[in-house]
């Protein structure tokens, strides 16, 4: 049966009017809550607006900044200051907090210009560009004087309106000497990180560690403040003696004023322990403006400098040539070989030996200074170094044998760096067992082929007259904490014993009686005692008249508590082939300084007659093929291919015209 279908919709009505008045009602109700909140805002902000404005900079964190901390001062042997760290403020602006009330930009404003003569124009224009900054510097290399801001903060403390304005403490190093001793003590970046000296190489010691400070604003626009405090630097006592360094340079001023040369370096040591009283190579530097290049070049040179040229201009100006270059020591290596044979018993007092002039090695003559006199004759061990004797000293050397004579090199410090406190130091270059060979050994023996350091050749040469023993050297005596306490002392380091007392006892001897009657005769100082020798070695390319002098000298001669070592690069005279330059130099250094040192004038003993040397040196002829090991080993002057082919043509010509009979001659690059 079929069922029919039924609709079951209804017909719904959408609303009545009684819903709509009720919607329109609720809408009515928060249109005038709306209204009332609105009203309120307005009527609060315009009544209590600056103190609710307060309440949210209060509740604002402040930025945690940086305490910097104190370098550690560094001091000669006496306690003079060489280095120290200046306290200076860094003034700082809050623009936000400033603009946050338009009195406190007023009053503000009038006091920066009351008491740092900042104008108000700058001083609007700053909060404008800066306006959203709570942390401006306007005074951040400079510095501000204590004085200024003690007076701000005294106005501030009047003016409850001067806000936003605060000092950031910093330090900035400051060398009260200025150029004395640039070479030792170095200086510091804007970073306060030591660079070249003592300043680099303890600044580990001289660096402290960095506070902080924490705060916040409180409803008085306050700053309330959490700080951790910085901890300074160690102290650095050295042992420079500022008024030894000071006249030491005075003299080597005067010397290239009045004499010049193209380099010069000059090294004041107690032989007893390694301490370095003075050094200098010239010229120093302005520690407070080190990167014033007009010390050296002049304005118009400096100007025409790219960026490159400038920083190698800079590096060399800074570089300390007595631990940083190396070169061919000439006659001053002479108390070293005959240290070590006499040590080694392959010769002694009674024994004499004939100089003729030349040593002929492996068909190669090699000349003594004496050659063109037929050579010195009959010589002992002492007149062979009185008389800087070449012939004797390839003939004692040969007798040590090339083994016995690298170890005894090994042992004074040649070839190695000798450990000096300071950045920079050379190694220089020295044969090894393999690449040493007869005439190696010949020309080695009195101090060519080889090259040195200043360093090593000072610390060298102390063990050799101090009794045998070697001394590391160095120049910084103490280590003590910002209170005065000490940390650490720089201990006298013996690190070997190189030869006996009797062998030493013998060599001062023999040094003595060279600048009495030898060739160091204008090295005498009136009222002392002293012994030393001298060395004018030629540099390379020879041939050309360019020749590095030395002289080095030691007081008093029985018990040394002074040596002083000279090298003056090609001075600037007629014929550079003396090394009186360098023996008057420092005749006269050594009396000015000696009483400082608390060595004082014995008035019996005069100042002799000096006894002119004859002082011929003539060029170099080429070494053999292989004699130096791969080139190795360079003078202070680079060597071309195209310096050495000349350097051949000019001796085969020599030779033949001389008629020589035998091979090929070889002349000392050294002459007394």
């Amino acid at each position: 049966m079929r069922r029919n279908a039924v609709d079951t919709r209804q017909n719904i009505k959408v609303g009545t009017r009684s819903m709509f008045g009720r919607i329109l009602m609720v809408f009515a109700l928060f249109a005038l809550v709306a209204v009332f909140l609105v009203i309120q805002v307005y009527r609060l902000n315009k009544s209590k607006g600056k103190e609710y404005e307060k309440k949210v900079l209060a509740q604002q964190s402040y930025s945690s900044k940086e305490i910097n901390y104190r370098r550690g001062d560094i001091t000669d042997r006496n306690g003079n200051k060489l280095a120290i760290s200046k306290k200076v403020y860094d003034l700082v602006l809050d623009p936000f907090l400033i603009r946050s009330d338009e009195t406190y930009v007023g009053a503000t404003a009038q006091a920066l210009e009351k008491t740092f003569g900042i104008s108000r124009a700058k001083f609007d224009r700053i909060l404008e560009k800066y306006g959203d900054s709570q942390y401006y510097v306007m005074k951040k290399y400079k510095g501000v004087a204590k004085k200024r801001v003690t007076d701000f903060q005294k106005l501030a403390k009047e003016n409850s309106k001067i806000k936003g304005v605060s000092f950031d403490e910093r330090y900035e190093r400051y060398y009260p000497y200025s150029t004395v001793g640039s070479k030792l003590i170095g200086f510091c970046s804007e970073e306060n990180e030591g660079i070249w000296g003592i300043e680099n190489k303890y600044n580990t010691e001289l660096s402290g560690t960095k506070g902080r400070q924490y705060g916040y604003y409180d409803s008085d626009l306050n700053l309330v403040e959490t700080v951790r405090e910085a901890e300074n630097g160690n102290n650095i006592v050295s042992t420079i003696d500022v008024n030894v360094q000071g006249i030491l340079e005075r003299h080597m001023k005067e010397f290239q004023e009045k004499t010049g040369s193209k380099n010069m370096g000059c090294i004041v040591m107690n032989p007893q322990n390694g301490e370095i009283y003075a050094m200098s190579s010239y010229p120093e530097y302005d520690l407070n403006n080190p990167r014033d290049l007009s010390v050296v070049y002049k304005k118009n040179e400096i100007d025409k400098m790219s960026d490159e040229e400038r920083s190698d201009a800079l590096n060399k100006l800074w570089r300390n040539f007595c631990i940083s270059d190396a070169y061919e020591p000439g006659s001053t290596f002479k108390p070293v070989t005959v240290a070590a044979c006499l040590d080694e018993g392959v010769t002694d007092e009674k024994t004499f030996y004939t100089c003729d002039g030349f040593q002929k090695v492996n068909g190669i003559k090699i000349k003594c200074v004496a050659w063109q006199r037929g050579g010195h004759g009959s010589e002992d061990i002492c007149h062979a170094l009185m008389d800087s004797c070449n012939d004797v000293l390839m003939q004692i050397g040969a007798k040590l044998g090339k083994d016995s004579f690298l170890d005894y090199v090994s042992d004074f410090g040649f070839g190695k760096k000798t450990g000096i406190d300071l950045p920079g130091e050379a190694e220089g270059g020295v044969f090894t067992k393999e690449n040493m060979h007869a005439v190696e050994l010949a020309t080695s023996s009195f101090g060519q082929g080889q090259t040195v350091t200043m360093i090593q050749l000072a610390s060298a040469f102390s063990s050799v007259i101090n009794g045998g023993n070697y001394y590391e050297p160095h120049v910084v005596k103490e280590i003590r904490s910002a209170s005065g306490a000490v940390l650490s002392s720089k201990d006298d380091t013996l690190v070997r014993r190189v030869i006996t007392e009797k062998t030493s006892a013998k060599i001062r001897k023999y040094l003595k009686k060279t600048v009495e009657e030898g060739t160091a005769s204008p090295a005498q100082v009136a009222g002392y005692e002293v012994g030393g020798k001298t060395g004018t070695a030629e540099k390379h390319p020879t041939g050309r008249g360019n020749y590095l002098v030395s002289f080095i000298g030691f007081t008093p001669t029985d018990n040394p508590q002074v040596v002083m070592y000279t090298v003056i690069d090609e001075p600037h005279v007629a014929d550079q082939a003396h090394s009186t330059p360098a023996t008057e130099f420092s005749s006269e250094t050594m009396k000015e300084i000696l009483p400082l040192l608390g060595l004082y004038q014995d008035t019996d003993i005069p100042k002799k007659d000096q006894t002119k040397a004859s002082d011929i040196i003539l060029p170099s002829a080429e070494m053999p093929e292989g004699g130096l090991a791969d080139g190795d080993y360079p003078s202070l002057s680079d060597k071309t291919d195209a310096d050495t082919e000349e350097e051949k043509k000019s001796n085969d010509s020599e030779d033949k015209a001389k008629g020589e009979e035998g091979g090929d001659e070889q002349e000392s690059d050294e002459q007394e």
